[in-house]
């Protein structure tokens, strides 16, 4: 079975997606993108935003502002740069949610992938099977990894830390009635500080080999 998925290869199912929820600083864009390599499939996680642009035809600059971050529902529309009358009324985040979903949907459609966070298990949820994992790790590490390997302002970044989880908690748990982090939602939930980046990949490999096995 492993073979076969190291080669992209089909399993029983006839396409699978790996949704991973993150705590920022928790390392968990790195081990998705190793673990998409290691499977041999496609990762989406900014590369989203330009999918999304593309579908719309508005600027990738509107869905970066919105990204996995619910504003004020009353801040602006689409409507106010063009938009069709399909979306005619919705708030911004709610119009960029529903092309967002779209997208997602039509990429699950054509292939097995690994989709950073996003809300894509309850987006995909009636559709194409899902394997959920949320990552994270004491504040600690993940002050230390922010600082040190994606440049954070060293002052402020606790608040930094505290805004982007704030903002991916509002936003899941707006769109999916659901609580985001919550053992409930989630096939496994991993702490990346207690075995590493790398050990944590061999993890959830494993756990994917035995879930489509």
């Amino acid at each position: 079975m492993w073979k076969r998925l190291q080669k992209g290869a089909e399993t029983k199912m006839e396409r699978y997606i790996i949704v991973i929820d993150r705590q920022y600083g928790s390392g968990g864009r790195e081990i998705g993108e190793k673990l998409a390599k290691g499977l041999g499939i496609n990762f989406y996680d900014q590369n989203l935003i330009m999918l999304s642009a593309k579908e719309s035809g508005f600027d990738e600059s509107l869905f970066k502002k919105t990204d996995e971050h619910r504003q004020s529902p009353w801040s602006y529309t689409l409507s106010m740069y063009g938009s069709s009358r399909m979306y005619y009324d919705l708030s911004l985040n709610d119009q960029l949610y529903l092309i967002q979903s779209k997208v997602i949907k039509q990429i699950a459609k054509k292939e097995s992938c690994i989709i950073m966070g996003r809300c894509a298990d309850f987006i995909l949820k009636d559709s194409v099977p899902t394997i959920n994992f949320f990552v994270h790790a004491p504040i600690e590490d993940r002050v230390l990894r922010a600082t040190e390997v994606y440049k954070d302002d060293p002052s402020k970044v606790k608040e930094t830390i505290k805004h982007i989880d704030k903002n991916r908690a509002t936003y899941y748990n707006y769109y999916t009635d659901s609580k985001w982090g919550s053992k409930d939602n989630y096939d496994l939930i991993i702490n990346s500080s207690s075995i590493g980046i790398d050990a944590t990949v061999k993890v959830l490999k494993t756990f994917i080999i035995q879930k489509l096995d």
